[in-house]
């Protein structure tokens, strides 16, 4: 009796052991490191396809992974832009999470707004600035990864300069490039090496490149590998040029943003004094702005008043705005 009650407890201790092990691979299988690298690039790499048919199955793939929910959403007009939109931003969240998280942030605005009883005006502006600020951060993030990337790009093709020089090939240059580089730069020249090793030709791996970021010293790179392989020359030479010729550009840059920065402070106060202004006026005298949507004129007026801030901003902004 003493040996069965042994034995007993052996296969239960042997039974837990063998679940919590089976749990902890299922965990690394679906949400470990490794996997959720591997996920980022084969997402990757379908943002940023060009035109091959061999994506179709990460594609499938992907797809077969996500609930009847995820897949309604994914079948929506424009949102493989938004999933190539949040690949150049470097956001981890897929495009489903994003949709839900944008409708969820609106219905609970215009019930908040419904609830504090505020006029009609906001009730209707809210929920839509709420649905749209997710989108505007997610511009922001790519705005601020592309303008990374750039900076990071001479310092890339001074690498895959020396690589050449010292005999490797520019695949190899490439995955030096994906090894000892910075982020977001490194990933994704390591995304334009593991699509070669997969089999995807040179030209197409770069223009999937350009179309996962859209920087134009990449683009002049790309087009510069692309003639250097079709007519020959001296490809370490001329990413050498090409190096300089960026960091000269950025060195001008610099300069014009250091002149134009009391243009932007102006621009700044002048787009906010109008809603600060507003905002101290309802703070200090509520009936003074309450006019504003008591009376009939009142929304024409603040509807004008915001089309001609829109008009002035977008002004100011191309005054400012020097390319280079």
């Amino acid at each position: 009796m003493e040996y069965g009650y042994y034995l007993f407890v052996l296969f239960t201790f042997l039974a837990v052991v063998f679940a919590l092990e089976g749990a902890l691979n299922y965990w690394n299988n679906v949400k470990g490191e490794d996997a959720q690298r591997l996920q980022r690039r084969l997402r990757a790499i379908s943002a940023g396809h060009h035109g091959s048919e061999s994506i179709s199955l990460v594609r499938q793939r992907s797809y077969d992974e996500m609930s009847i929910i995820e897949r309604g959403l994914m079948r929506l007009p424009r949102v493989h832009q938004l999933d190539r939109l949040m690949q150049q931003a470097g956001s981890t969240q897929t495009v489903p999470q994003f949709i839900i998280l944008s409708l969820i942030l609106a219905v609970a605005a215009l019930l908040a707004a419904i609830a504090l009883s505020l006029p009609l005006v906001v009730v209707i502006a809210l929920p839509i600035l709420a649905y749209v600020a997710p989108f505007v951060r997610l511009l922001a993030m790519r705005r601020k990864r592309l303008r990374l990337f750039e900076e990071q790009l001479p310092g890339a093709l001074d690498l895959i300069s020396r690589a050449l020089r010292a005999g490797h090939a520019f695949s190899g240059g490439l995955d030096m490039v994906g090894q000892e580089a910075n982020e977001p730069l490194a990933g994704e020249f390591r995304t334009t090496f593991d699509e070669v090793n997969f089999g995807v030709p040179m030209q197409e791996a770069l223009l999937n490149l350009v179309a996962r970021v859209p920087v134009i010293d990449l683009r002049y790179f790309v087009i510069a590998v692309l003639l250097q392989r079709d007519t020959g020359g001296n490809l370490a030479e001329l990413l050498d040029n090409l190096s300089a010729l960026i960091r000269a550009r950025f060195k001008l840059m610099g300069t014009i943003r250091s002149l134009s920065a009391e243009g932007r402070l102006s621009a700044w106060i002048l787009s906010l004094l109008p809603f600060a202004a507003a905002a101290m006026m309802f703070a200090v005298r509520p009936q003074l702005m309450k006019v504003l949507w008591t009376d009939p004129a009142g929304p024409t007026l603040i509807g004008t008043t915001i089309v001609m801030m829109v008009f002035g901003i977008l002004w100011m902004r191309q005054i400012i705005k020097i390319r280079v």
